[in-house]
């Protein structure tokens, strides 16, 4: 009677399939401790980084990676947009947002424009490669607080708070409106998003009309009250 066996050769973790990650960020530092715990893992590697986003598409395009991690706030170009332009030019790519922005305002925002979850940087550390693997595998990735508000939501239980005015402005109001917040004066908002001034005018406006605020000054002041609320000072 013939006794079948099982092989038990060794399997190598150079052969291994890795998964290729692109990183995203505008501070070096950031890039490196990423970089650092992609390496780590036996089948992750790193398919490149930039903190431009306006070389970001080309080298994506070249790279070719399975998942890109993008921070929303970048010196050259808009976070926001870029995760749209990846999502339209790259549908296969999949985007881990991981920023510092408060979940509850962007989360949403980000998967609307095409990520497939989001990380906020303070827990970026203990939470990064956990969220990367279930992104990877076909999940979507967003803390347990931020599952529960917006189950809350979709089911509307009574009670749950609707969404503030601030909710409701669009991707680019809101970046202007935080711009106004950090202290930029019209000319510099429309020089870091190449725009006119007269269409970040036209913005002013619009922000004034849905945020209920009578002037340009009570729009600065609301500005920069939210903005250093966000920032905990």
């Amino acid at each position: 009677m013939a006794i079948s066996t099982i092989s038990s050769e060794y399997v190598s973790p150079s052969t291994l399939t890795r998964k290729s990650i692109f990183v995203i960020d505008d501070h070096p530092v950031v890039r490196d401790g990423y970089a650092r715990l992609i390496t780590n893992q036996a089948d992750m590697e790193l398919a490149g980084e930039t903190g431009d986003a306006a070389q970001a598409i080309e080298m994506i395009g070249k790279a070719k990676p399975d998942l890109v991690l993008l921070d929303l706030s970048l010196k050259s170009g808009n976070g926001l947009e870029l995760c749209k332009e990846i999502n339209t030019k790259f549908p296969d790519v999949k985007v881990l947002v991981v920023s510092m922005h408060d979940e509850t305002l962007y989360a949403e925002r980000v998967l609307r424009a095409g990520a497939d979850g989001y990380v906020n940087k303070a827990e970026a550390t203990r939470k990064l490669i956990e969220a990367v693997r279930e992104v990877l595998g076909g999940k979507y990735y967003l803390s347990p607080r931020m599952r529960e508000r917006m189950l809350t939501r979709a089911i509307g239980v009574d009670g749950f708070e609707d969404h503030s005015p601030i909710d409701r402005l669009s991707d680019r109001e809101l970046e202007v409106f935080e711009q106004i917040g950090s202290g930029m004066t019209t000319r510099e908002i429309a020089a870091n998003l190449g725009l006119s001034p007269k269409t970040i005018e036209s913005y002013r406006e619009n922000l004034k009309a849905k945020l209920n605020l009578a002037n340009s000054t009570e729009l600065t002041r609301h500005a920069v009250h939210w903005v250093l609320e966000r920032s905990g000072t």
